[in-house]
């Protein structure tokens, strides 16, 4: 049942691709492309923000290289890691984009390099230069730039883990039991990502209970299987444990695992509750098993190796989202370049056991079903979910979402009026939300198939949520280019869906943004999250780091105003974690 989305509504959508295309034949002057530089998808590149911190030199000289100076290179350096790594690569020999390594460079020569900076390409290169976002010198620089070597970030080890690993307070010395009267599984964590740090807010009071200094733009928030221990990992790969038991709740070790990460997690398979944790890097591209109570790195398993299908090598296959299997005493690591979902068995580290499924690649983000039995993640350039029996250790299926990029989160689970058990993702590139039938013992028709599909506000999405309890269906859009857009949020009546997939479900307009109350800036609002009984609904109203934001609860069953929270220290907030949700898989 495909119905309305791929209709001419849809076709005039048109989204800027995250796959760059430099090495696609010059444009004319008349095939110049709209500005897209702005657009949801290209702002969503994920920049490697450490790694353009760190200071290099220019690599060895020949005589016929371009002319910079050690203070444009570095420039020029910072630029690449922020704006084109995510894409092309920290080594510049290709990921989602194409590889951009010299002897690719230079016989396409200084000029080619220099037009596709300033114009882009209909593909999805942004136009850096007509955009305004690089002036013409950091064009010039930029492809001067690409003519030249790349420099190699240093690796992050063993060595450099230990030495970063800091017990705060032993596992001894901490409370026998809860000193505090914090509700604790009603308890959100929130992201700070400019200040480097997460507020614990209280569902009930709405009181922030404590503000915690953390890494630099944390990802997200985990919980540990017992819910006593908050795990946060920047973007700079520091991760913060965090003992909720505490009178006033305090980091109590923390690591470093590298010099870009993304995702960690917690061991939650029956009798191995809170014995590991576990986080992976962009940068190196690997992961690594932690003791769960001290962070003590005890296992580092490097993620390079051959892309799936093509079986060539690639240098630097990132980790992507990671969780724990329900079924097993696994790990589900997703290594994103190779298209690989790895089952990781930590039950003896010693004589470590992976089992490799081949998905897709660029895998990302995903989450499981309401059984907890099947992962499914996104393989967002390809449009992709694929799905893992996590009780068998298969590949179930791989579903074409009909949509551009999805971007689930982890996802919705609810049980649709006609269709059953299904899982909804909603798309980075266009306004459309897919169904996928979750259900192979009932409606096993319909099941690891697109059921539904239909329209929610526009591009940009980046999570989509909903709740057991609740019969609404959130859909956010942060990363739109409309201000109205990105401030809002798309709410469906999930008992009102229409039997007829040819007919798209109603959706009211929730305008955040406005019953914030913010008068400055352009506050994007993303990230439904519930409270721990699903009656509230949370939502973050990010604006910049010099502007206000603040948190909007709204009532899930009036979908009315219910609490705007601000606080000077709430400084670009983003994700939110409630803990007994995100300790159970509630999604």
């Amino acid at each position: 049942m495909i119905p309305r989305a791929s209709t001419a509504r849809s076709m005039l959508l048109g989204s800027a691709t995250l796959a760059l295309t430099i090495l696609a034949a010059p444009l004319a002057a008349e095939e110049k492309p709209k500005s897209h530089a702005d657009g949801p998808a290209a702002a969503y590149e994920p920049s490697m923000t450490t790694l353009s911190q760190l200071k290099v030199e220019i690599p060895g000289m020949k005589p016929d290289d371009p002319v910079m100076t050690g203070e444009e290179y570095q420039e020029a350096n910072t630029i690449y890691f922020e704006r084109c790594a995510g894409c092309h690569g920290v080594l510049r020999k290709g990921a989602t984009g194409k590889p951009l390594t010299t002897d690719i460079t230079r016989e396409n020569g200084f000029e080619y390099l220099r037009d596709f900076i300033t114009y882009g390409s209909p593909a999805g290169m942004p136009n850096w230069g007509t955009s305004g976002q690089l002036d013409e010198k950091q064009v010039e620089m930029m492809a001067k730039y690409l003519l030249l070597e790349p420099s190699a970030p240093p690796e992050w080890g063993m060595p450099e883990m230990k030495n970063s690993w800091k017990v705060l307070i032993k596992p001894e010395d901490r409370p026998k039991q809860k000193e505090n009267d914090i509700d604790i599984d009603n308890l959100m964590s929130v992201t700070l990502r400019d200040a480097g740090q997460v507020a614990l807010i209280d569902g009930g009071t709405y009181e922030i209970k404590s503000v915690i200094d953390t890494g630099y733009a944390v990802h997200i928030s985990r919980i540990s299987a017992s819910g006593r221990y908050l795990f946060v990992i920047g973007r700079d790969g520091l991760v913060n444990m965090i003992d909720l038991w505490m009178k006033e709740p305090a980091t109590v070790a923390q690591i470093k695992i590298g010099m870009e990460a993304r995702s960690i997690e917690t061991s939650k398979f029956e009798g191995w509750e809170d014995k590991f944790a576990i986080a992976g890097a962009y940068w190196p591209p690997q992961y690594v098993i932690m003791d769960g109570d001290t962070l003590e790195p005890l296992k580092i398993v490097s993620t390079r190796g051959n892309v799936y299908d093509e079986q060539t090598y690639h240098p630097e296959p990132r980790v992507a989202s990671i969780l724990a299997s329900h079924y097993k005493p696994e790990f589900i690591v997703n290594v994103k370049e190779t298209g690989k979902i790895l089952l990781v068995d930590y039950s003896d580290l010693k004589n470590l056991k992976t089992t490799e499924i081949e998905a897709e690649r660029f895998l990302h983000d995903g989450g499981l079903d309401s059984t907890h039995r099947y992962f499914m993640v996104a393989a967002n350039q390809r449009g992709k979910i694929a799905v893992v029996d996590t009780k068998e250790g298969k590949l179930t299926a791989l579903v074409e979402t009909g949509g551009q990029t999805p971007h689930p989160g982890r996802g919705a689970n609810f049980t649709h009026p006609t269709l059953g058990p299904v899982w909804a993702t909603s798309h980075l590139g266009d306004e459309t939300v897919t169904l996928i039938g979750t259900d192979p013992e009932k409606h096993p028709d319909q099941a690891w198939k697109v059921v539904d599909k239909f329209f929610a506000l526009g591009g940009g999405s980046l999570f989509i949520k909903t709740h057991p309890t609740s019969d609404h269906l959130y859909v956010d859009a942060p990363l739109n280019p409309d201000a109205e857009t990105s401030a809002s949020v798309a709410v469906f009546d999930i008992s009102k869906m229409p039997a007829d997939t040819e007919k798209d479900p109603e959706f009211k307009t929730l305008p955040i943004g406005e019953w914030a109350g913010i008068a400055d800036g352009q506050p994007r609002v993303v990230q439904p999250e519930f409270n721990k009984d699903g009656s509230e609904v949370w939502f973050s109203v990010w604006n910049s780091k010099e502007t206000e934001s603040a948190i909007v609860v709204v009532d899930d069953k009036t979908l009315e105003l219910k609490k705007v929270i601000k606080d000077p220290r709430l400084i670009t907030p983003t994700g939110k974690f409630n803990v007994l949700n995100t300790r159970d898989d509630v999604y």
